[in-house]
């Protein structure tokens, strides 16, 4: 089975459910992020993670325009200091809204049901009884993680997010999870990858929407917070957006780069074709030994041992680290780290901000890059929050790419801004299309400003 990239980081997953629906602009909309600090943490704590985030990370990839449609934004909230970014869809009929992760690196909607039995206590649940458009499919229903595993049944509901709705959207409505799996006010995961990498084989609802012709274009971009290294950051932050169906340019600047994905659609897949480390060019291999896997629900980057040991043979006074950091490399606090990649196109920057995972002693910190040896269907490389957080990211349903683009001053602005966290909205409805059936009935709402629907996203601290 596939594991979410969220879960690898921390089990702090959180979800804020509310019933009443709030009135939000139609269709064509964008999704707010809020970010929450990590609580203190001792470095045995963050060891604990770290290891957890390495293995979690091998479980999940296999180790061992005429006239617009719709567009649609949704804010995200940053949680536990960049740990990961979280959203709200609405499920059911009438709509009731929870706080889901989403996750580029998995393909299955699920939630935590009313009829669950352990691992969701404290946790807003599903009552599908109280939803009139509610259907069981009568199937079992199941994900694997690295650090656990979620049961349950496959079934279907209406779901809506950012003004769009599929009726009929399979889910997996989970009566069992692992402990620590979700954290309050999280109930759920929705996957943004491809149908070819969900457990349950059903089509994702994004894919759904974009093969549907619901979006003005068919594609969806994330912008992402940074307070990792922000002193003062409350627990949840604004965490920047998630939107469908349109590219927010007050966002980014210059031109989007698109490459084109290199396989049939499974992961979010783009060739690693340059690493720089203090200026520094490593060698790194061609063809699918090159794969890396965008994933924005994995906080860190992952990659082969042989290459992330040169990246740390740049960096003096480097060493591998030990016990629960078997894998990561310590290196002096007081060194600036310069990392850029590309992937076909620019050569993008890490922040050294980014590049600091925390810090472990006096003087010594932890790198967030990791040693990471997947098996032979995945790819070679994850790469997570740590990079994203620096560009504006695309993800296009056809032709199928990936483009990246530079943060906007306006986007850069919101680092470490504390502000309220998005709320959970359900918002008007332009688009709605029947799963399964590849037809999207349009309804045009006239003088309609921005809509905005909160929902949510695993950007960071786990790998699923």
């Amino acid at each position: 089975m596939k594991l979410p990239a969220w879960l690898l980081l921390s089990p702090l997953f959180t979800v804020q459910t509310t019933a009443a629906p709030n009135l939000s602009p139609p269709a064509g909309q964008s999704i707010s992020l809020a970010r929450r600090p990590p609580a203190v943490r001792s470095v045995d704590d963050w060891g604990s993670w770290a290891k957890n985030e390495r293995e979690v990370l091998l479980t999940k990839y296999g180790a061992t325009f005429p006239r617009k449609r719709g567009e649609g934004t949704n804010l995200l909230t940053n949680q536990n200091a960049d740990s990961s970014y979280f959203g709200s869809l609405a499920l059911g009929t009438p709509p009731v809204s929870f706080n889901v992760i989403l996750d580029t690196g998995s393909a299955d909607l699920w939630v935590a049901d009313s009829g669950c039995q352990t691992g969701c206590s404290g946790i807003s649940v599903f009552d599908s009884a109280s939803s009139s458009t509610y259907q069981n499919r009568g199937q079992e229903f199941s994900v694997t993680y690295g650090s656990g595993q979620v049961i349950g049944i496959l079934a279907e509901d209406a779901v809506q997010m950012a003004g769009f709705s599929v009726q009929n959207q399979p889910f997996g409505a989970v009566t069992q999870i692992s402990s620590r799996l979700l954290t309050s006010p999280v109930s759920g995961l929705l996957g943004l990858g491809w149908q070819s990498i969900s457990s349950s084989g059903q089509m994702p609802f994004w894919e759904t929407l974009a093969s549907s012709g619901a979006w003005s274009q068919p594609l969806m971009a994330f912008q992402l917070t940074r307070f990792v290294n922000a002193t003062n950051a409350a627990p949840v932050e604004p965490g920047g957006s998630f939107t469908m169906g349109f590219l927010n340019e007050s966002l980014y600047t210059g031109q989007i780069d698109f490459q084109n994905l290199p396989t049939t659609p499974s992961y979010w897949l783009l060739p690693m074709t340059e690493l720089t480390v203090q200026g520094n060019a490593i060698s790194i291999p061609t063809g699918s030994a090159s794969y890396s896997a965008i994933d924005t629900g994995t906080t860190l980057i992952g990659g082969p041992s042989n290459v992330i040991q040169v990246i740390y043979a740049q960096i003096p006074g480097s060493q591998p680290g030990t016990g629960n950091w078997e894998g990561y490399y310590t290196y002096p606090c007081s060194t600036t780290v310069n990392v850029a990649i590309s992937f076909g196109g620019p050569s993008w920057p890490v922040s050294p901000a980014d590049f600091k995972l925390t810090q472990v002693s006096t003087s010594q910190c932890i790198g967030a890059f990791f040693e990471l040896n997947t098996g032979s269907n995945a790819p070679e490389w994850i790469v997570g929050d740590t990079f994203l957080k620096n560009v504006y990211s695309v993800f296009r349903y056809s032709p199928p790419s990936i483009g990246f683009a530079a943060l906007s001053e306006t986007a850069l602005g919101m680092n470490g801004v504390n502000g309220p966290p998005p709320t959970a909205t359900i918002g008007s409805i332009s688009a709605t299309v029947t799963a399964g059936s590849n037809r999207a009935s349009i309804k045009w709402i006239p003088n309609w400003s921005e809509l905005v629907v909160v929902c949510g996203i695993a950007a960071g601290a786990a790998l699923l």
